[in-house]
């Protein structure tokens, strides 16, 4: 059995037959469906060897920050801090649980898949029909289709009656394919052009038709995609890149800090053991074991609220990711359209209308032209209402008794004075359909169909003061005019007749036409999604719409919402793309705001090559089609009601509602999580680094060591705890979507951070140091408690300070942030707790402090919240870091 790959469309029937060694008359026989069978294997989609749940929850905890906290957490309870042993445990534990739910949701996107592919298939063997399971198809069995089957394998069609195929979920066409049987000229003709050819997973809407199996399982175009999705590597988002940079260097840095404190107060003579638990106490203090909890907890909070929202999210990182992109690229049909076609031009007797009231308008001053056309909008349809009053039938014949219904004409009425005799039906060679209805005075005929293929057999038209000689080149520039507008355009014509026909060929039966009028049709965009792409571009995220459909069509559609900036601008198709190499490609995809006639790993080549461009791309879509390029992309949004199961678990991201400006919420929750993220960390690393700065530099000012490792093992718990915490419930910043995404190369510490880390982490350490100093050389035995009052005092003047990066405390509110003022309030009395209550004293080795060494503690730690907010006023007049975002 010879193959012939993608080329099976230029082939005849028979020269498949010949090909495949089969008889489309009779089938194959037993013997050789139990040879292809062993050779092909199933009719069904193959998994690659997919880890155990074991092994994913394990990996879960070979990430280095994750390793190194488990290692701080065997030292913690080896000084005997249980606590904070039981604390980082947990911390653990809840990450991986996370990570783990995550990575097994993602692996369900096959099985969706599969899903698909389950259904049975009438087939022809040994020339008897039989209904067996479509997984026991082979190449060259002959398969009957009719209306509602789903297609069990690729078919190279040999019969097709009226046949049409809903082939949406792989091409993004929103209209019906028509299918014929005649071999194609096109040796590399896009899939969805290959009209005879019916492929894995798609859906007969009408007709029915006979084909041989070319392909089956994962040789299926189905199949390939089944493969581009398993090959997909599921990709860290950026605030897991930013994080495990983050963590690798905040941690190699606290340890080795660590070790040169230990060696130095071994070197001055100070008790090993406590050099020792000093040393370890900073090491579990300095690296920021609460930042796993409060990333979690931001990015569950921020899912929850996006709940209410529409926006159902599969991944939590991508809450994050969506705050950082920079390029959104849309599939149309379905995300930016309604997948719903709709008439929106109508044209006869040389007037155009567009909307009902010119509908109305047009019918009552005008009359006979456009009553007629309404009349064979109608009649001339194989639509229907049900019995709740719903239109039922495939997509442009509904939409022409839609337009016709909502003018005033009744089919049901119409048909009773007029009803059908007798119709020639649709073929690919005429390109047009005629029904005959009696009347009172004989037989009219309405046909239809593609302008060239019926003005050409036209020579009047119907106009309100009767017939008229047509100019077939004029009509033919208004049908290009409309198809200019992205308008799938139909011509409608009539003739009468005194008896009904009979025995005549549909060439002599659809001549000396009466032309009427001709209908446009589009798949409309969504109203709300026009504003969404213009929220996009002022928040500098780039919408790219990429589509398997006709480029005039995405080009009208582009231009209306907005994503073209001219009715002509550029459109780059399937076959242009494919004759790009890939630095060629790379050079232009940052300019290209539309793509036509693209094939599924055509969509992964653009979302690549963007991403190879330093972006950071979000991939929204609903079809079978979508489901590598949203699985590729940094995050993929699918569609909850109208897509697929596929693309929904290929995706981090699911709108609820379908609604393409939901996303735009979901990148202002992104952004504001991100930024109270860099605020955790400015807080975590300033104040880790002034505990670790105090006790390195005392030995240097000739002080003794000025903190117990409890008193660190404390403020590490207190300060990184509920304040941490409470910065997750931060509101967004002022203008938080009129600033464009972050670099995606940006760091985690850019925009004057790194900086504010370390000077304000010298003047925490220099105010505790100097607390202890003045202490110390007054004589005063309680300079230990001051110092640890001055550390942790100052760690909440900071925390409240950075509750905003240019805005003044006193501008947002000190009470905005209702859990933070409570955790502030909170660790402060916590903290009075360990100086005055006896029992804590025990504990912590601190000693009251008189109300002048209270006053002078305060007021010290006060001086970091007076610094932190002159920093701020010189960032906002444009007077330090200059770099910082608007």
């Amino acid at each position: 059995m010879k193959n012939h790959h993608h080329h099976w469309h230029t082939l005849t029937a028979n020269e498949v037959a010949k090909n495949l060694e089969t008889n489309h008359q009779t089938g194959l026989n037993a013997a050789q469906v139990a040879e292809r069978t062993a050779r092909h294997g199933p009719n069904a989609l193959h998994e690659k060897r997919r880890r155990s749940p074991w092994r994913m929850l394990l990996d879960q905890f070979t990430e280095f920050m994750i390793i190194v906290l488990i290692v701080a957490a065997i030292i913690s309870g080896f000084v005997g801090d249980i606590g904070d042993t039981i604390f980082i445990i947990v911390i653990v534990i809840l990450n991986a649980a996370v990570g783990f739910v995550q990575e097994f949701r993602a692996e369900r996107a096959m099985a969706a898949l599969k899903r698909m592919s389950e259904a049975s298939a009438r087939v022809l063997r040994d020339g008897q029909v039989e209904t067996v399971n479509a997984s026991e198809l082979v190449p060259g069995d002959v398969v009957l289709l009719e209306a509602g089957n789903v297609v069990p394998a690729d078919f190279r069609l040999v019969e097709a009656a009226q046949l049409r195929i809903d082939e949406s979920a792989l091409t993004g066409e929103s209209v019906a394919v028509e299918k014929q049987i005649h071999p194609l000229s096109v040796v590399d003709a896009p899939l969805g052009d290959k009209t005879c050819l019916a492929y894995k997973g798609t859906i007969v809407t009408y007709g029915r038709g006979r084909g041989l199996v070319i392909a089956t399982g994962m040789q299926s175009e189905l199949g390939k995609i089944a493969t581009l999705l398993s090959e997909g590597d599921d990709s860290k988002t950026p605030l897991q890149k930013r994080l495990a940079g983050f963590g690798k260097w905040i941690s190699l840095a606290a340890l080795t800090i660590c070790v040169l404190v230990f060696i130095i107060g071994i070197t001055r003579g100070e008790p090993l053991l406590l050099m020792f638990m000093t040393s370890v106490s900073l090491a579990v203090a300095a690296i920021p074991s609460a930042l796993p909890a409060v990333v979690t907890i931001s990015l569950a909070l921020g899912a929850h609220k996006m709940v209410k929202q529409h926006a159902l999210i599969q991944s939590l990182p991508a809450v994050e990711t969506l705050g950082s992109v920079t390029f959104i690229c849309s599939d149309k049909t379905g995300t930016l359209t309604q997948n719903k076609m709709h008439v929106t031009t109508l044209s006869a007797d040389g007037e155009l209308c567009t909307t009902w009231q010119d509908e109305k308008t047009l019918i009552e001053n005008k009359g006979n032209p456009w009553v007629t056309l309404f009349h064979a909008l109608a009649l001339s349809n194989d639509a229907h209402l049900d019995n709740h009053g719903k239109i039922q039938g495939e997509p442009t014949e509904a939409a022409f008794l839609r337009v016709a219904k909502d003018a005033g004409w009744d089919k049901v009425i119409l048909e009773h004075d007029a009803p059908r005799l007798k119709e020639l039906a649709f073929d690919s060679e005429r390109k047009r359909m005629t029904t005959f209805h009696r009347t009172a005075d004989g037989v009219i005929a309405y046909t239809k169909g593609s302008p060239e293929a019926l003005v050409s057999q036209c020579e009047n038209m119907l106009t309100s003061s009767g017939e008229q000689a047509i100019d077939q080149a004029v009509l033919l520039q208004q049908a290009e005019a409309m198809a200019a507008n992205g308008l799938r355009v139909l011509a409608f014509a009539y003739r009468h007749w005194k008896t009904l026909p009979d025995g005549e060929l549909p060439d002599e039966l659809e001549r000396d036409l009466i032309f009427l009028g001709f209908a446009g049709l589009i798949d409309p965009p969504r109203s709300e999604a026009k504003e969404a792409v213009s929220l996009c571009k002022s928040a500098g995220i780039t919408p790219v719409m990429i589509t398997g459909d006709h480029p005039a069509t995405a080009r009208a559609i582009a231009y209306q919402l907005g994503i073209l900036a001219d009715s002509d601008g550029r459109v780059m198709t399937g076959a242009e793309l494919a004759n790009l190499d890939e630095k060629t490609f790379e050079a232009e995809v940052e300019l290209v705001r539309v793509y036509a006639r693209v094939d599924p790993a055509q969509k992964i080549k653009i979302v690549r090559a963007l991403q190879d461009k330093g972006e950071i791309v979000a991939m929204t879509g609903d079809g079978v089609n979508d489901a590598p390029a949203l699985k590729a992309a940094d995050i993929g949004i699918a569609m909850g009601k109208g897509g697929t199961d596929v693309a929904r678990e290929a995706a981090r991201m699911v709108l609820l509602d379908d609604n393409f400006a939901t996303i735009v919420h979901a990148v202002r929750y992104g952004r504001r999580l991100y930024d109270n993220i860099r605020k955790f960390v400015r807080y975590a690393v300033t104040t880790n680094s002034a505990e670790v700065l105090t006790i390195f530099l005392a030995p240097f000012l000739g002080l003794p060591i000025p903190l117990l490792p409890t008193h660190i093992l404390w403020i590490n718990l207190v300060t990184d705890g509920l304040p941490a915490l409470a910065l997750t419930a931060e509101p967004a910043e002022r203008g938080v979507m009129r600033r464009p995404p972050r670099p995606p190369q940006e760091s985690l510490f850019s925009h004057g951070m790194w900086q504010h880390m370390i000077w304000v982490g010298l003047l925490m350490a220099g105010l505790t140091l100097f607390a202890q100093a003045w202490a110390y050389h007054t004589g005063s035995s309680h300079w230990q408690t001051m110092a640890f009052t001055v550390l942790t005092l100052s760690q909440l003047a900071h925390v409240m300070a950075i509750r905003s990066e240019k805005e003044s405390l006193f501008s947002i509110g000190i009470l905005s942030n209702l859990p933070l003022a409570a955790a502030v309030i909170v660790t402060f009395m916590l903290q009075m707790a360990t100086i005055y209550v006896p029992a804590f004293n025990t504990i912590f080795k601190t000693e009251p402090l008189s109300m002048n060494e209270l006053i002078v503690c305060i007021a010290l730690s006060s001086v970091v919240f007076i610094a932190v907010e002159i920093e701020k006023w010189l960032v906002r007049h444009g007077w330090l870091y200059r770099t910082q975002r608007i």
